[in-house]
């Protein structure tokens, strides 16, 4: 059995380990020039941490990342809405890891060239269109100056992000993504280490939110780590068009982004507008998702990670989910009479589970219960339980928890 790919991110290349690792020959069609680790901060949840030990890239992960030890959601003045435990500490099996993008995927890509060889990831070329017939799929890929060729195998996975071009001849007329008119700004820069250096926080509400968490230690500098943040803020009208077309790896200016952190944040951990200004280079990403799709697998074809659900990035779930894809897909193929079989049934175990945290990540995902104490005491508390109650707190943070739960199953 042959797989063909669209898309070298971190879901495409760790389906082409996963599928490596049941026998299944696997070509890999990634668009840009060369694999390069861009990027800032991510988090791995427990469950897709799990998925990556199993490739037998735990150990890698954790010398590249930080395990994170604990969260906490805290209002716009730093007062504590929530606190936990997260990944080992809390007592589950596997850690959650925060660490750079670039490093993830630097990661990945390196284990794709020495498990497969080289020649399974051809940078450069990107899937324009396909077809099938007799249980085959056939991919036309262009490449640099205009050449074009073919390529052909027993199955095509579509995981070339929010923009597929796969998706888009499943679905003509879906349309563009949809804009939730908040804007999303992240950058990291080292830090002066914040706790034990390995504390996650994310603190705001409605207009918007602040996060920061470490993604790299150097043991020859324990005070400081490398530090990602982020800022979210609502900029626009939700359903409207952002201003400039979705990109990961589109530039911010401090014009922007500085106003919706200044006079606003009261932290006793970081000035936001201290470390935005200390990072130099950032990012700028519109928050955009799209509807849950009725399908993903035709034939000898299916989607995979944001081509499939992409989300907003709340509740660190975007690349996890696609880890877990990656899983679910190896473990179909590999048990199933057909590959339009396997498809079947991946299509019919993930689906529906992803598209409950794309619709859970609409109303705020756990981050929700920030927006719920903010609205209802803009201006701070004195007697947290007065303004939200342990029990309803705990219902907007272990809800969320139990539905990305099931979704690792």
């Amino acid at each position: 059995m042959k797989a063909l790919i669209a898309g070298g991110g971190i879901g495409g290349l760790t389906t082409a380990l996963f599928l490596h690792s049941a026998g299944i020959e696997v070509e890999v069609f990634e668009r840009a020039e060369e694999i390069r680790e861009l990027g800032v901060g991510i988090n791995m949840l427990p469950h897709a941490v799990k998925e990556l030990a199993s490739l037998g890239l735990l150990e890698a992960l954790s010398t590249q990342g930080i395990r994170t030890r604990e969260l906490i959601y805290a209002n716009r003045l730093g007062q504590t809405v929530w606190q936990e435990l997260r990944g080992i500490d809390a007592g589950l099996d596997f850690p959650q890891i925060s660490v750079h993008r670039g490093k993830l995927l630097g990661l990945l890509h390196k284990a794709v060239v020495e498990r497969l060889g080289p020649g399974a990831i051809r940078t450069g070329w990107q899937v324009e269109s396909f077809r099938q017939a007799e249980g085959s799929a056939s991919v036309e890929i262009s490449g640099q100056g205009g050449t074009h060729t073919m390529a052909s195998g027993d199955l095509l996975i579509g995981a070339d992000g929010i923009h597929s071009t796969v998706r888009r001849r499943l679905f003509p007329d879906e349309g563009p993504p949809i804009w939730n008119g908040v804007m999303l700004w992240r950058g990291c820069t080292d830090w002066p280490t914040w706790r034990d250096g390995r504390t996650m926080a994310i603190a705001g509400g409605n207009q918007a939110k602040f996060v920061f968490y470490p993604i790299e230690a150097d043991p020859a500098r324990p005070d400081m780590r490398l530090t990602n943040w982020a800022v979210m803020a609502k900029t626009g009208i939700p359903g409207s068009s952002p201003l400039r077309r979705e990109d990961w790896s589109r530039r911010g200016a401090l014009t922007e982004a500085l106003p919706f952190v200044r006079n606003r944040f009261r932290l006793d951990f970081v000035e936001p507008a201290d470390i935005i200004n200390a990072t130099g280079e950032f990012y700028e990403y519109p928050n955009c998702d799209r509807d849950p799709l009725p399908r993903w697998s035709f034939g000898c074809v299916t989607l995979l990670g944001d081509a499939a659900h992409p989300m907003y990035p709340v509740g660190s779930n975007g690349a996890s989910q696609a880890i877990l894809d990656a899983r679910s897909l190896m473990t179909h193929l590999r048990s199933a009479n057909s590959v339009e079989a396997a498809l079947g049934a991946y299509d019919v175990e993930r689906r529906g589970q992803t598209a409950q945290i794309v619709l859970a990540n609409r109303q705020g995902g756990p981050e929700g219960v920030i927006d719920m104490v903010e609205a209802r005491a803009p201006d701070g508390f004195e007697d947290l339980e007065k303004i939200a109650s342990y029990d309803e707190r705990e219902a907007v943070v272990r809800g969320y928890a139990s539905l990305t739960r099931l979704a690792k199953r």
